[in-house]
C-alpha cells in the first residue's frame, strides 16, 4: 500500500511531468544564477554601507528607507532570475 507521499507524488508527476535539462542547459542557468547572485551581492554591499553612514548619523528614516530599498531590489532581481531561467527553460 502507498503512503499519501508516495500518491501525492504520482498525481504530480501526472500534472507537470520533471523535465530532464541536457548539461549544458543546466551550465547555462548556473551561470545565470552567478549573474544574478552578483548583481545581488553588490546591491547588498553598496546599500549596506549606506545603511551603516545612516546609523553612524543617527538617521533612522533613512536606515528604514535603505532597508526597504533593499528588500525591493533583492526581491526584483530574485523576479528577474527566475523569468530567466523560465525563459532558458522552454
Amino acid at each position: 500500500m502507498k503512503s499519501a507521499y508516495e500518491l501525492a507524488m504520482e498525481r504530480l508527476e501526472k500534472e507537470s511531468p520533471t523535465q530532464d535539462l541536457s548539461d549544458e542547459l543546466k551550465a547555462k542557468l548556473a551561470e545565470v544564477s552567478k549573474v544574478y547572485e552578483a548583481k545581488i551581492a553588490d546591491r547588498e554591499v553598496l546599500l549596506n554601507g549606506e545603511i551603516a553612514k545612516a546609523e553612524a548619523a543617527g538617521e533612522f528614516e533613512a536606515i528604514e528607507q535603505l532597508n526597504k530599498q533593499l528588500a525591493s531590489e533583492r526581491k526584483l532581481l530574485e523576479e528577474e532570475l527566475e523569468q530567466k531561467k523560465n525563459e532558458l527553460r522552454c
